[in-house]
């Protein structure tokens, strides 16, 4: 006896081979939802309603067990029976072929996929997808879609349901405040007369209903092109919003968070006047918000990429400032070229944390501070390794160390999660007057 696991879609019969039609016709079992039997109402083999899969494939182990009973019994085989479970789409992709592997013996599974939806989606919208990130409705679901945003994944297909719905996706997406922005098609009842295809904003995705069979696919959209313009007056004094700057496509993780740009700011002891070098400056927030709350001190912004730097100066002029110098170059070797500062903030050094806080500490002014920002345990080894070399031979040299762990609510369905930000400690290094 063979158990055939045959992938059906909206469009029914119809959308089967030739091989998988015949298999279903002569099975002595048939296994599927209401919908996916409908589709064959002349089959005159045996039809079980797929309600409880557990319960099932022990329905399907007694079947098993009574053929092997009856070979033995006989000493013969005897006449082959077919089993035949209608399931949607591919069985292996996020389906029920996971559980069939594990609880049915493997000689006796035989698999015939169906176009997936994901599939089926991407097709429909013209656009490759093998670079794509996929997300079931099954556990993890929370898990995995926010660890996909939080990179900035150029495309993710989400498969909605009844409580994971499109609006609901919205409305995490939206709570999330990223720095990256996307398009969402929402794709219906793909295949069936039905099928509907279309696109939405994520504003206009909160007030929708779509039909539970939905593929939701979301596709970054170009950080320049699809920035809302800012009123400059109704903004805070202090922390923008993360997503009122516009991002980097390949590095959305060059924004740094609200709450750690307003928890750096504030162990800069920053005065009006000042000279500030935010060194690894990302996309510029920490150099736009400085800039702002003290027009007459002068930023430079200094980022070694190019999509960060381009970022920065769009950011510069999108919010107004024009006491934020953007500077595209290599540290330490571009910082020798600047004005000494009374402030240092280091967000990011490529691997040269030593050398850049050599020169950082050689050019900043009496009385002035180091900041660092360190996700990295590594880093922090390091800076601490440099300031006990630096207090050892320099006692007016000090420092602290602020180790930030945060989180932001966030809608998860019906519920609400707390979301973590990525760890961060704060160390910042004052230079006394001698």
């Amino acid at each position: 006896m063979t158990v055939h696991v045959v992938g059906i879609g909206l469009e029914g019969a119809a959308g089967l081979s030739e091989l998988a039609r015949q298999i279903v016709e002569r099975a002595s079992l048939l296994v599927g939802s209401d919908r996916h039997l409908s589709y064959f109402p002349q089959q005159s083999g045996e039809r079980w309603v797929l309600e409880d899969l557990t319960k099932a494939i022990v329905e399907i182990r007694h079947w098993l067990d009574g053929e092997a009973d009856e070979q033995e019994d006989a000493g013969t085989p005897p006449p082959s029976q077919i089993i035949v479970i209608l399931v949607a789409g591919d069985p292996l992709f996020y389906g029920w072929g996971r559980q069939l592997i594990a609880q049915l013996p493997a000689d006796k599974l035989t698999f015939h996929p169906h176009v997936s939806s994901v599939q089926l989606a991407f097709n429909r919208l013209k656009i490759p997808w093998q670079d794509a990130r996929f997300v079931g409705s099954g556990g993890g679901y929370f898990e995995e879609l926010t660890a996909c945003l939080k990179l900035g994944t150029a495309k993710i297909a989400v498969l909605a349901d009844e409580t994971r719905t499109p609006a609901a996706l919205a409305k995490l997406v939206k709570a999330m405040d990223l720095p990256a922005r996307y398009e969402f098609w929402v794709c219906e009842n793909l295949g069936a007369p039905e099928e509907r295809v279309g696109r939405h904003s994520v504003e206009a995705l909160q007030g929708q209903s779509f039909a539970p069979l939905s593929v939701v696919v979301m596709l970054q959209e170009s950080p320049a092109t699809v920035a809302e313009p800012v009123d400059l007056d109704k903004l805070p004094l202090l922390g923008i919003p993360d997503g009122a700057f516009i991002g980097c496509a390949d590095r959305p993780g060059l924004t740094a968070e609200r709450e750690v740009r307003v928890l750096a700011m504030a162990q800069l002891t920053l005065q009006p006047g000042q000279v500030v070098w935010d060194v690894g400056a990302g996309n510029g927030a920490v150099s736009v918000e400085i800039a702002r709350l003290f027009p007459d001190s002068q930023v430079y912004a200094i980022e070694k990429t190019v999509s960060g730097t381009a970022a920065i100066e769009l950011n510069c002029a999108r919010f107004g400032v024009q006491n934020a110098i953007s500077v595209h170059g290599f540290a330490p070797e571009i910082l020798h070229r600047l004005r000494p500062p009374h402030r240092i903030l280091i967000g990011g050094s490529g691997g040269g944390l030593t050398k850049i806080l050599g020169v950082c500490a050689l050019r900043l002014l009496p009385g002035g501070s180091i900041v660092l920002l360190l996700d990295c345990l590594e880093d922090i080894g390091t800076v601490l390794n440099w300031l006990e070399d630096r207090v050892r031979r320099e006692p007016h040299w000090s420092y602290r160390i602020v180790q930030v762990q945060l989180s932001r609510s966030v809608p998860a369905g019906n519920s609400t999660r707390f979301n973590p930000l990525n760890p961060v400690s704060i160390v910042t290094v004052d230079r006394g007057e001698f």
